[in-house]
């Protein structure tokens, strides 16, 4: 742990959790729309049944501080909407999410870098992300934390049956 850093844990969602990460969720898209930065999220899109599919097909993690949710993120092996058919060399992340009220500064990096060790941990050598072309401000987030543009994706399906464009960001992990 970093001097000045808050202590975060991190554990895998379980059916408990269902309501904070709509919670986190929605409050993630308000702070988004409140700072100009529309068409990524909003909020209401995403429910409790969405959250429990995802930890049921793959892995939702929380971070904890104080004993409460302060951040999130959805960790998928495939995610052919996106990336296409690929070897199995990567995880995925989505909806990476940030208590930005209760959660300690710099707790988005700490999250990513959990992803990615977690990513690493199964033996996989990348991590993949997308974001919504549009949103400069989230594409430079990513490129600051190492990621790289790799493509862009158009016409991708979205929650509610919208379709977006995307940018392709990756980063390769030990």
């Amino acid at each position: 742990m970093g001097l000045g850093l808050a202590p975060l844990s991190f554990r895998r969602a379980e059916p408990r959790d269902l309501s904070a990460l709509v919670r986190l969720r929605d409050d993630a898209a308000r702070w988004m729309n409140d700072r100009g930065i529309t068409g990524q999220w909003q909020p209401g899109e995403l429910g409790e049944d969405h959250f429990r599919r995802i930890t049921e097909d793959g892995e939702v993690w929380i971070a904890e501080a104080d004993g409460r949710a302060v951040g999130a993120w959805e960790l998928w092996w495939e995610d052919r909407d996106a990336w296409g058919s690929r070897p199995p060399a990567a995880g995925y992340v989505h909806r990476l999410m940030v208590d930005h009220a209760g959660a300690p500064p710099g707790t988005g990096r700490r999250l990513l870098r959990a992803a990615e060790n977690r990513v690493a941990e199964t033996g996989r050598s990348v991590v993949r992300l997308d974001c919504l072309a549009g949103n400069a401000r989230l594409r430079t987030y990513y490129l600051d934390a190492g990621y790289q543009v790799v493509g862009h994706r158009k016409g991708k399906p979205q929650p509610g049956g919208t379709t977006k464009s995307f940018t392709l960001l990756e980063k390769p992990v030990r």
